[in-house]
């Protein structure tokens, strides 16, 4: 990955080396690995490696370790440092390897001093007690053309295969007047695109006084930052969206024709298994409740193949969801047990199954992206430019193009061709 490549340049001369971060997972941890590297300045850190780990698989995990690894063997002299859901979640485990100096966990890791040395080798306390989302936000992701402003963090749910809730904790929303000026402020700057992110989006606002909504917040948002071109949203639970956010999908041309839903499967006994708050027909309606408010709108999907008790007519019903939906953009995930979660305990998929259930899948993805940037030749998008040569729209089609644009711009493109990932734009 390109951050373990990074590790290796050299020092500047004449000065102390900055602090790398290696983010694993999630847009949340690409997030929140901005505010580590903030603070790390702030702290007047030096010479560190911080490694935001993931937890939402094993193969997650095994990538974070062997970073570690890689990273001592190339810059021996760094303080290695370890945070994120996986440190959060077994920080022993992190302890316990020699090249790691410091554990720190997700409660911490961005607070005054957390990175520095103090003589503590671990530092991670009860997720569970945190009760108020952590009020120092960035102005943007470094090097990305859009910024990101996290609005929630945890999860109440306690879905049998997630072991996320134990690394990040309960549900807690930060409040909407300060979600709304940094927007405002990050308008101001020039964004032209802000993400609303959090581990449970949709359950924004229910630890707050009066219980407001997500879609409350958004339709504030656009009200009060009129100048921002666009409002996205990150990944949504299909089980929560609320009357107002589906206003604001009808009437809001700003807010982005494009939901990423946490569906994970397309069988209701599997979806039961996991007790996941949807069934197959939800996930179904709610997709045509939007369409039939905003036609333009753009699907994707979190997937698990191979979850424990899965038979192939379960998966089967995964499969047919995904063109029966019209689903886009998919991600599809093999199902890994987490220890400590009740799926991990239930009789398993053999592996070999389970890594030809999710081949399948993806090649079922691939095929609904094909049918996606089929759809959009001869049409003229708006691409934000994220760097040379490549361009997001609002649907989240990615855009390859040839020609000079603005990075950070939203630039109209007439879509001529794909190659089956990407949409192939002409400048307009």
């Amino acid at each position: 990955m390109s951050e373990l490549e990074a590790l290796v340049l050299p020092a500047p001369i004449g000065g102390p080396r900055e602090v790398d971060v290696v983010t694993f997972g999630c847009r949340l941890n690409a997030y929140e690995s901005e505010q580590i590297r903030a603070r790390a300045a702030q702290d007047g850190i030096h010479d560190a490696i911080v490694f935001n780990t993931c937890a939402v698989t094993g193969e997650a995990v095994r990538q974070a370790r062997q970073a570690i690894r890689k990273a001592r063997r190339e810059r021996p002299g760094a303080r290695l440092i370890v945070t994120g859901c996986a440190a959060q979640i077994d920080p022993a485990a992190f302890a316990a390897m020699p090249e790691v100096d410091l554990v720190v966990g997700n409660a911490e890791k961005s607070s005054p001093g957390a990175l520095a040395e103090t003589g503590a080798r671990v530092r991670v306390n009860d997720i569970m007690s945190i009760r108020e989302t952590a009020n120092h936000l960035v102005d943007g992701l470094r090097d990305r053309a859009r910024a990101y402003v996290e609005v929630q963090n945890g999860c109440d749910h306690r879905c049998t295969f997630c072991i996320i809730p134990y690394g990040r904790g309960n549900s807690r929303s930060a409040a909407a007047g300060e979600v709304v000026e940094r927007v405002r402020r990050l308008s101001a700057e020039g964004y032209a695109e802000v993400v609303l992110t959090g581990v449970d989006l949709t359950s924004w606002g229910a630890d707050l006084p009066g219980q407001p909504t997500l879609g409350q917040l958004v339709a504030r948002i656009l009200k009060l930052a009129p100048d921002l071109p666009r409002l996205r949203l990150s990944s949504i639970d299909a089980a929560e969206i609320d009357a107002d956010l589906m206003r604001c999908l009808a009437d809001e041309e700003r807010l982005t024709p494009y939901l990423h839903l946490s569906l994970q499967a397309g069988d209701d006994l599997i979806l039961k298994r996991m007790k996941r708050r949807h069934s197959r027909a939800d996930a179904l309606k709610l997709i045509a409740d939007v369409r039939a408010v905003r036609p333009d709108t753009a699907f994707g999907a979190d997937l698990i193949a191979g979850f424990p008790t899965e038979t192939e007519e379960h998966f089967e019903n995964t499969m047919r969801l995904v063109e029966e939906a019209g689903l886009s953009f998919l991600h599809v995930f093999p199902y890994s047990p987490r220890p400590g979660t009740p799926a991990a305990r239930m009789p398993a998929v053999p592996r070999p199954i389970v890594k030809e259930r999710a081949a399948r899948l993806r090649a079922a993805g691939e095929a609904a992206l094909g049918r996606h940037l089929q759809a959009q030749v001869g049409r003229t998008l708006g691409g934000l430019v994220e760097r040379e040569g490549l361009a997001r729209a609002a649907d989240f089609t990615e855009i390859a193009f040839i020609g000079e644009a603005v990075a950070g711009r939203i630039t109209p493109m007439r879509i001529v061709g794909h190659d089956g990932r990407r949409a192939l734009g002409e400048l307009v």
